[in-house]
């Protein structure tokens, strides 16, 4: 089911496009159905929700480096969460007005793929007090070289 409307579309030409056949030829089921069809994958389920490895998530749909470790923070929500993309210029803000609310959806400013929510004000001790609330199913993290132990 399609969680965007008419409302949280976006004009913008990206630099990778595909057609739907395309994306769904290379994102399994569940990938596409949060990346291109704005969905969200279920509760403290996802991969990087827990994880504190060192390194840098990128779109899990064309590769675009998106947030780092550095930034990522326990927010105890369910899904990976950080105060700020790696740069701002890598993701793009849609005001999503689905299900009755007003929320900012982020996504891949490079393909477009849906990626989470941005929240503000929560009253996290971060320096944005900002909340990134991101899928860990529409990233993936390459671990910096360094993260092996010390001898």
């Amino acid at each position: 089911m399609s969680h965007r409307d008419a409302s949280s579309t976006s004009d913008k030409p990206y630099a990778v496009q595909r057609t739907d056949e395309e994306w769904r030829a290379i994102l399994s089921p569940a990938e596409y159905q949060v990346l291109r069809q704005a969905g969200t994958e279920p509760a403290f389920r996802g991969e990087y929700t827990d994880t504190k490895t060192q390194g840098v998530y990128s779109c899990r749909a064309c590769g675009t480096e998106l947030f780092r470790s550095d930034t990522k923070f326990e927010s105890h929500c369910g899904w990976p969460s950080f105060y700020s993309p790696l740069a701002g210029d890598t993701v793009e803000y849609i005001e999503d007005r689905a299900f009755g609310m007003k929320r900012v959806e982020v996504r891949c400013a490079n393909c477009g793929s849906h990626l989470g929510h941005v929240f503000e004000g929560e009253g996290y001790d971060t320096p944005t007090d900002q909340r990134y609330c991101i899928n860990s199913i529409s990233l993936r993290l390459q671990p910096d070289d360094d993260t092996a132990p010390q001898a």
